[in-house]
Formats: C-alpha cells, sequence, structure tokens
C-alpha cells in the first residue's frame, strides 16, 4: 500500500454551497469509522466560517452505520453568525440517508478568566513506548481485514501506556493512556489541527468502557457502536507533537458505555476534552 495521508482524507470538494464530499476509508472495522466522520463534518462547518473564527466545541450523534467503501456527503446548514460566536448545524449523508449530526460552535478568540483544575498523569514520555503500529505488525493473531488495512492506521502515530493486546480477556481498570501525534506537518494551521485531533479522538475511546469486565473488542459476542461523541477546544495546540490522550469510563449499564478524555500536551496544560456514549450489547443478552 502507498502512504496514505491524512490530510488528503480530510480536506474535502466543494460540490456547491454548504455541499461537500469526503472519501472514505477502510480501516478494518465492522463500518466506516466513527473519526472520519467527525473530522470531516468538522472540516465541512469550518469551510463555511466568517474569518477568524475557529472552533471551541461540537456535539454529535452517530444514527446509522456508514460504509468505507463509499463517499460521505455532508450538507452544513449556517445556523447563526454573531458578533463572537458561530453556529453550524452538520448532515452527513450515504445512500440517500442521514447517518450521522454534528452541531458545532466557533469563537473569535479573546481573553477572559482561566484556570486548569486537571492534572497531567505521571507515566512514560513517548519516546521509551513502542508504537502500537509496531506492536500491532508482530501480531499474528490480528484480523484479516485489519492487516490489510494497516497503512490507513499510520497517520497516527499511537503508543499506549502498558499496552495490553486486545485480544486478550484480562480484567483493568477501566482507564487508557495513549500519546498521540500527527505524522504529517501541519504548520501550527490551527483549523486542521483541530480537525486532525477530532478524527483521532475516536480512537481507543469506547472501548475503554470494556476494560473492567474483561471483555476483548474482537469478542463475536460484543457489538459496540458510537451513538454520540462531544469535544471542547480549550487551548491551540500542535497535533505534529506529542499530545497525551487520557480516557477513563465512569459508568457502563443498559447495554451503554460512558467515556471521556482530556488531551494535555507535553507541557501538562490540558488542550482539549471529550465525551461519549456508545452501545456495549453482548448478543443473546437483553437484545
Amino acid at each position: 500500500m502507498s502512504e496514505v495521508k491524512l490530510v488528503e482524507l480530510l480536506t474535502l470538494d466543494k460540490i456547491e454551497e454548504g455541499l461537500f464530499r469526503g472519501q472514505s476509508w477502510d480501516l478494518g472495522f465492522r463500518a466506516l469509522f466513527g473519526g472520519q466522520v467527525l473530522g470531516q463534518a468538522l472540516a465541512a462547518a469550518q469551510l463555511t466560517l466568517p474569518e477568524g473564527r475557529i472552533t471551541h466545541s461540537f456535539h454529535s450523534y452517530f444514527l446509522l452505520p456508514g460504509d468505507a467503501n463509499k463517499p460521505v456527503i455532508f450538507d452544513v446548514e449556517n445556523v447563526r453568525d454573531g458578533r463572537s460566536f458561530s453556529t453550524r448545524r452538520v448532515k452527513a449523508i450515504q445512500n440517500g440517508r442521514n447517518i450521522f449530526y454534528m452541531t458545532a460552535s466557533f469563537q473569535t478568540p479573546e481573553e477572559g478568566l482561566a484556570h486548569q483544575y486537571a492534572d497531567m498523569p505521571n507515566v512514560p514520555p513517548p519516546e521509551d513506548i513502542k508504537s502500537d503500529n509496531q506492536v500491532f505488525g508482530h501480531n499474528q493473531d490480528m484480523p484479516e481485514r485489519m492487516c490489510e488495512s494497516i497503512g490507513y492506521h499510520k497517520p497516527i502515530d499511537m503508543r499506549t501506556v502498558d499496552y495490553v493486546d486486545p485480544a486478550k480477556e484480562i480484567v483493568q481498570a477501566p482507564k487508557r493512556y495513549i500519546w498521540m501525534k500527527a505524522q504529517e506537518v501541519l504548520s501550527g494551521n490551527i483549523n486542521l489541527n483541530q480537525v486532525m485531533l477530532a478524527y483521532a479522538s475516536d480512537y481507543h475511546f469506547l472501548s475503554t468502557a470494556l476494560h473492567p469486565h474483561g471483555v476483548s473488542t474482537r469478542d463475536k459476542n460484543i457489538r459496540m457502536a458510537t451513538i454520540d461523541h462531544s469535544m471542547w477546544f480549550h487551548h491551540p495546540f500542535d497535533f505534529d507533537d506529542w499530545l497525551l490522550y487520557c480516557a477513563e469510563s465512569p459508568f457502563s449499564g443498559g447495554a451503554r458505555g460512558l467515556v471521556r478524555g482530556q488531551f494535555f500536551n507535553q507541557q501538562g496544560k490540558l488542550v482539549a476534552s471529550t465525551m461519549q456514549e456508545g452501545l456495549l450489547r453482548q448478543i443473546g443478552k437483553n437484545q
């Protein structure tokens, strides 16, 4: 497989005013990777903004599984452009059906009261941890579809602290720490950095809720799917440098799992936060 670039995936074709097309990657999952739809929907909204507005939050719902072999159409509605804030609503469409909705808010940067009541965990630096892709490459038990699509995972260098093979059924605390950075040079482009981080924020997120149950992500009796995903951007950051993604799951029940995440830069500054709830259904139980 030739080198694949995430910047190209997140660069959309304009069909007409407020209407865009994004290509798809098959990452070897059961359906279209949710991070792709998140990143492309945010990119579509950004293309309709007044100059100088940057994303501060988005809230999204996944309605139907996407097809990784087909492009996605993004329909952007301009809800409001105020003096400081803009709001956009985005529909993602495949096969004539809405598969995803996002509402995103944007702001002209300004100064204000500031505090951070969150500490970055004390973990080994990324230089001391093997890349997940390097570990995957030596895993003989990895599913065939995942092996075939490994090149599409390489644009994000991910290094999991205390990595555990997802095929193993091991009871763990419901938390996960991952160093992440984009392999491509982003040149300080704040919009592109945000879109890329939105894409990466869906990696290994919901599966954190499986940890205390000793259930493998490759268990054929488990069904996992994102229901909703929200994200807040606190400070500018460079995603072509290392960020630490700290994910934890405070709750699972009712065939759902809740996860929350924080992104810190290497100086310990909290640059973004995430929340997600997803389906965690065991086939044959409470279907």
